[in-house]
């Protein structure tokens, strides 16, 4: 009973703020004692009881008891400091101006006349801080989360006992307190459940501060950033260093198995998931406010992001190592198949871990290069994939999809992740795609046939994505399985088709990808990818009719006719090319459940605009074991050939550029001959063609005097004999390297805190407001 009595005294106090005609006195601290006293205990009471409707009438007609409330609760929580918050009375009240605060914020931002509010000063009547001059409101907030984030006995255990253990929370040494063992601290302090609670909550806060951002269109932060987490970020924050080092140590110490006892998860309560939930998110947001202007700071008024600074100068293998352990421990956790059904906790943060993975490889390269040379970059594939391949049919997981193959595009740039794929593949998670026997390379190309083959139109901005992958990998690729080759060569007559070739000017430069990947297998590692070479002389036809693709007016028109009843324009598995069994335990991707919400996203942008080419032409330190790797073993008059460095060849296989083409009045684009016959010239054909020139008459030669008709025997022969004829010169190795560009910045910040909104639901701390960023859409 004097529970709802407390919540009654609560709501009436909500009451009176929001009816009171005249403005409350800020000096009558029994009216403003009753919003942080022992009235409520939990955040979901705080959200029960002060209704939406009732924040924005506050706003719009009592505005001074708005302000008021702000400043009594930030005034609260800066004497707390002051007083180190010992008694669990004042830290009650710490907790319950948090909860206030992350109610009423999202109210304030959502309003642009009071976004400014926040950056006013104190009243002069209220303790500012040490010295008289005024602090913006903003900065006392920030300062005093900031300093009870490391508060003996409130969010950290104390160091000292007796009578006089309190310490002064402004001149307490915070490294000595950071929060987990790890990157740069190696003492492992004790855990306990009301710190992470405490911790969370004062979280919780931030990030709705940070969160300013969501309720404005897309900006560029360079010209107009979040001052929230640009003063928590610098130099003015003293707890900057212990605070980077307890949320990264915090998510990459994290073990969900814990014990590891089958249904543990259900008997205890774990404290430390929304902890690391919320460490995840504020590591996340901050990394992405980076001013620095390419790391050069142009204007005397921008200033460094310190968590940014810090991250890029993480190098101890050590720290990387266990770094790359959270994240292989926590991607693969999801996907961790027991004999027992939902018996081991399953976390639900992979898609802030995979933006996690991106800044952390984006600014510390070498942690990139780190994670490239062990195969625990393996590890870090397999679970995307798992994603990319359950997330292609469900419309409000698009934004999954595009993080994970940015991932592996980024991976792709770099010779040794294609050198790590040829690891042979042991299936460990249920996934519906056919079985092979074969290495990861083989999973990489099934899963991309899949999501190109069965996952919705939206997609379709990927397939450049997932096919320049493909080409950035293919010279390494040492042997591909008979599944993988026949995907690679189905997507080669899907995307061949005339009607598919003129149904939009870009199209053509899926073909132009796929035979750039077949030219560097054959060239770099004919030997060995026997599989390929048979796939391509069986479906030859495939080449003679791109070959011979007619560009007549007459033809272009009939071709489109036929498919102009069918607004179908992926290519889907074709009857002749029956899907293998799928591996036992597979299911499905499944649609979005209705009433699933989805966060909008801006447009990808073209591919052309996200890579760059360089030589991958090997370094003097490249070891000969690697040279005769890439040189494959294709013997041209007995003598082995190397790929010729940049100057001396140019490289055959360009970006096609898209010519001039007619379009009606109506808009609508329309092939022409001129169009057709401009990009059809320079098909990569010459190594194909020559391949099937030599070896087809050698293959049905042998057939006829053996009377082959058995696959393997033909396999046998192409695999030990002796490829006899001149291959056109091999072309140098060019990788589409990732680039930074402002259209995957601003993709990759919508996509970030359209994630924390959707995954913030208890409490919903900004359901229903005006946000600006993004639309929220029902699936």
């Amino acid at each position: 009973m004097g529970n709802s009595d407390t919540k009654l005294n609560f709501r009436k106090a909500v009451i009176q703020l929001t009816s009171k005609t005249q403005p409350i006195d800020a000096a009558d601290n029994s009216f403003w004692d009753q919003f942080w006293s022992e009235n409520v205990t939990n955040v979901q009471d705080v959200f029960t009881l002060v209704p939406a409707t009732e924040i924005r009438a506050l706003r719009e007609e009592a505005p001074s008891n708005l302000a008021t409330l702000c400043y009594k609760a930030v005034e609260k929580m800066v004497r707390a400091v002051d007083s180190s918050c010992r008694t669990q009375q004042e830290q009650l009240a710490v907790l319950n101006c948090a909860r206030l605060l992350t109610r009423v914020l999202p109210y304030i931002f959502e309003d642009p006349e009071w976004r400014g509010f926040f950056w006013t000063s104190l009243p002069e009547n209220s303790q500012s801080g040490d010295s008289g001059e005024s602090v913006a409101l903003a900065h006392s907030l920030l300062n005093a989360i900031s300093d009870l984030l490391f508060c003996p006995d409130f969010t950290v255990a104390s160091k000292k006992s007796g009578p006089d253990k309190a310490e002064d929370l402004q001149a307490i040494d915070s490294c000595e307190y950071i929060w987990e063992a790890g990157v740069g601290f190696a003492h492992s302090p004790p855990h306990y459940t009301t710190y992470d609670a405490a911790r969370t909550e004062l979280l919780k806060l931030l990030l709705t501060c940070f969160s300013e951002t969501m309720y404005q269109p897309p900006v560029d932060i360079q010209t107009a950033p979040n001052k929230w987490i640009q003063f928590f970020t610098s130099g003015e924050n003293r707890h900057a260093l212990p605070m980077f080092t307890s949320l990264l140590n915090t998510v990459c110490a994290y073990d969900p198995v814990g014990l590891g006892l089958p249904y543990n998860h259900l008997l205890f309560q774990d404290t430390s998931e929304p902890l690391v939930d919320a460490a995840l998110q504020i590591l996340i947001v901050t990394l992405d406010h980076d001013t620095s202007q390419g790391g050069v700071s142009n204007e005397s008024n921008s200033t460094e992001n310190l968590f940014i600074n810090y991250l890029s100068r993480i190098h101890r293998d050590e720290d990387f190592g266990f770094v790359l352990r959270g994240f292989t421990r926590l991607l693969n956790n999801p996907l961790v198949q027991t004999y027992l059904p939902n018996s081991t906790k399953k976390v639900q943060f992979h898609q802030e871990l995979l933006v996690f993975f991106w800044k952390m490889c984006d600014y510390n390269k070498k942690f990139l290069y780190y994670v490239l040379k062990s195969s625990d970059v393996l590890e870090i594939l397999v679970p995307i994939l798992y994603h990319l391949n359950d997330s292609r049919a469900d419309q409000s997981r698009v934004g999954l999809m595009h993080i994970g193959v940015f991932i592996i595009l980024l991976l792709s740039g770099e010779r040794n992740f294609g050198v790590r794929l040829n690891k042979p593949y042991t299936a460990t998670i249920p996934m519906d795609i056919p079985v092979f026997t074969g290495t990861h390379a083989d999973l990489l190309i099934t899963v991309f046939h899949k999501i190109i083959t069965t996952g919705h139109q939206r997609l379709q901005p990927l397939f450049d994505c997932l096919l320049t992958i493909l080409v950035n990998v293919s010279p390494y690729l040492k042997t591909l399985s008979m599944v993988a080759s026949t995907k690679l060569l189905h997507l080669l007559e899907a995307f061949s088709t005339p009607w598919f070739l003129f149904s939009s000017p870009s199209n053509h430069h899926l073909v132009f990808f796929l035979l750039e990947i077949f030219n560097n297998i054959i060239q770099y590692q004919f030997d060995g990818n026997s599989n390929l070479v048979y796939t391509i002389i069986r479906k030859r036809q495939v080449f003679h009719s791109l070959a011979n693709l007619p560009s007549d007016y007459g033809t272009i028109a009939k071709s489109l006719s036929r498919r102009s009843g069918r607004k179908q324009h992926i290519p889907v598995a074709s009857p002749t090319s029956p899907e293998s069994p799928s591996m036992e335990g597979s299911r499905p991707a499944l649609p979005a459940q209705p009433g699933t919400l989805k966060a909008t996203l801006p447009d990808t942008p073209g591919i052309e605009k996200m890579t760059g080419k360089e030589s991958a032409h090997m370094t003097s330190s490249s070891t000969s074991e690697d040279l005769a790797d890439l040189a494959g073993a294709v013997s041209l008059n007995g003598t082995e050939t190397k790929p010729p460095s940049p100057q001396q060849q140019q490289p055959q296989i360009q970006q096609p550029k898209t010519p001039t083409q007619e379009v009606r009045t109506t808009g609508q684009w329309v092939p022409t001959s001129e169009w057709v016959n401009s990009w059809k010239s320079k098909l990569p054909l010459q190594t194909i063609m020559r391949l099937l020139q030599v070896l087809v008459p050698q293959v049905e030669k042998i057939c006829i005097d053996k009377g082959l008709t058995d696959e393997s025997e033909i396999l046998k022969f192409l695999q030990h004999g002796t490829l006899v004829g001149l291959l056109p010169v091999p072309h140098p190795i060019l990788i589409r390297k990732y680039q930074a560009n402002a259209g995957t910045t601003t993709w990759f910040r919508t996509y970030m805190w359209g994630v924390i909104y959707l995954r913030n639901v208890d409490p919903p701390i900004w359901y229903d407001t005006d946000v600006k960023l993004f639309e929220i859409q029902r699936v």
